[in-house]
């Protein structure tokens, strides 16, 4: 079959940064006014924001991991903070009562139906003291991931600056670039990994065009807990310097007996943003429900952004979720993100323990962060023995920034046996990784 008789070959010239990124599109002369070659195949080329970001490091990694596995490898991840446990049994109850209606079945309200709005203001109210009013300072969204997305679209013009922690979320720098932010890295204090403020002065007084900070506390991929004066400092901050702070919070419940919310410190919600989401909290990481806290007036805007891209979630989808935030009482938070984290992570310990790395045993959250031994030269290079040599898929730290270049994490989203027999492997190949990885 041959191309289409209209198709003409286009060559785009695009100019560099520094000439405003005003594009200069010429036409092959050569072949302006004549069809293809018969058979000849067109040049495709993806768009230029392409190049501001590589393939996410889970993506292509779990591909390597897949051919391990078809050769016979039996790889152990530990790698990914996705919760192997189900939701409630009220709560997948729920879903299969919707999904039986014949009238459940059609697009619902992007702004999420009245009932999922009222349960995400119950459960804030409920957990964390904040009053949200349903109608207008709550927000469904499918997952907190695609939050950033809708903020960012909201809030931030091209060429416009994000603040953006170090180590920190690929997420928030890869969007940032994608929508033509320029991302500011600022550092987390090594330690404590809460943020550098004077650090933070720093840039915004040498950055006029700064619109937002992205924080996350419970903190991931340290495990650093949230702050009540930490929380007071942003605020301040975006008071301050007219920044919006907006904090990603789906761990807040993990390893946690007092969980806190951004939302809790007197104003912020004039001047922040809070994501939360069900992902981590309520065993539904495949679900998509997440939401976002806020004014009202912010609120109206990232509706404006999301209702040109989704169409709401399957009601029953909804409804369920609902049912979870309204009835996971706080024996089955206990259960499920306190006590069989807390023996997941035992083990964990000793894995790091045997792989020679240090942790802070105040962590919080579904993972385990550790600095590496000396002998190595940076977390990459253990953690490929380790997957090669063990057969255990963990993840390096450079993925989070270069504050994480000699980090591992360790994911506790796996069956005790499997961690144990993550650790026996691990045991059983120590020697040779020791050699093997000296420098």
């Amino acid at each position: 079959m041959h191309p289409h008789p209209v198709t003409r070959r286009v060559k785009t010239v695009v100019k560099s940064h520094q000439t405003e990124n005003k594009e200069d599109m010429t036409t092959d002369t050569n072949n302006s006014n004549q069809n293809p070659v018969p058979g000849e195949q067109p040049e495709w080329k993806p768009a230029d924001r392409l190049g501001l970001v590589s393939e996410y490091y889970f993506s292509r990694k779990l591909r390597e991991v897949a051919r391990l596995n078809a050769e016979g490898r039996d790889i152990i991840s530990l790698a990914i903070g996705s919760p192997d446990m189900p939701p409630s049994p009220q709560t997948i109850e729920r879903l299969c009562e919707v999904a039986r209606r014949p009238d459940a079945h059609g697009y619902q309200p992007t702004m999420g139906t009245p009932e999922l709005r009222q349960a995400m203001a119950a459960f804030y109210r409920r957990w964390y003291g904040v009053e949200l009013e349903p109608g207008s300072e709550v927000l469904p969204l499918i997952g907190s991931k695609e939050g950033i997305l809708h903020v960012t679209l909201a809030f931030v013009n091209p060429g416009d600056a994000v603040l953006v922690p170090n180590p920190g979320y690929p997420t928030y720098t890869s969007l940032s670039r994608l929508l033509g932010a320029e991302v500011l890295h600022y550092d987390l204090c090594e330690g404590t990994w809460q943020p550098d403020f004077d650090a933070l002065e720093d840039i915004v007084a040498h950055h006029q065009r700064v619109r937002l900070l992205w924080t996350n506390y419970p903190n991931m991929p340290t495990g650093a807990d949230a702050r009540r004066d930490t929380y007071e400092r942003l605020v301040a901050f975006a008071r301050r310097h007219h920044v919006i702070v907006v904090n990603d919070n789906p761990y807040s419940f993990i390893l946690n007996d007092h969980p806190l919310s951004l939302l809790q410190v007197p104003g912020a919600k004039d001047c922040c943003i809070e994501f939360n989401s069900m992902s981590k909290s309520h065993n539904m990481p495949g679900w998509r429900v997440g939401l976002c806290a806020t004014n009202a007036q912010f609120i109206s805007w990232i509706l404006k952004v999301k209702s040109n891209i989704d169409s709401g979630t399957f009601r029953g989808l909804q409804l369920a979720a609902a049912e979870a935030l309204n009835t996971n009482d706080a024996q089955w938070h206990r259960e499920a993100n306190i006590e069989t984290y807390a023996r997941r992570r035992r083990y964990a310990e000793q894995i790091m323990q045997e792989l020679g790395c240090t942790y802070d045993a105040r962590q919080v959250g579904m993972f385990l962060w550790g600095r590496i031994s000396d002998v190595y030269a940076d977390a990459e290079q253990l953690t490929e023995r380790v997957l090669h040599e063990a057969r255990v898929f963990i993840t390096p730290g450079f993925i989070f920034g270069s504050r994480g270049q000699r980090y591992i994490r360790i994911s506790l989203c796996a069956k005790e046996e499997k961690i144990e027999e993550a650790l026996e492997r691990i045991k059983s190949g120590l020697t040779q990784l020791q050699e093997g990885e000296r420098k």
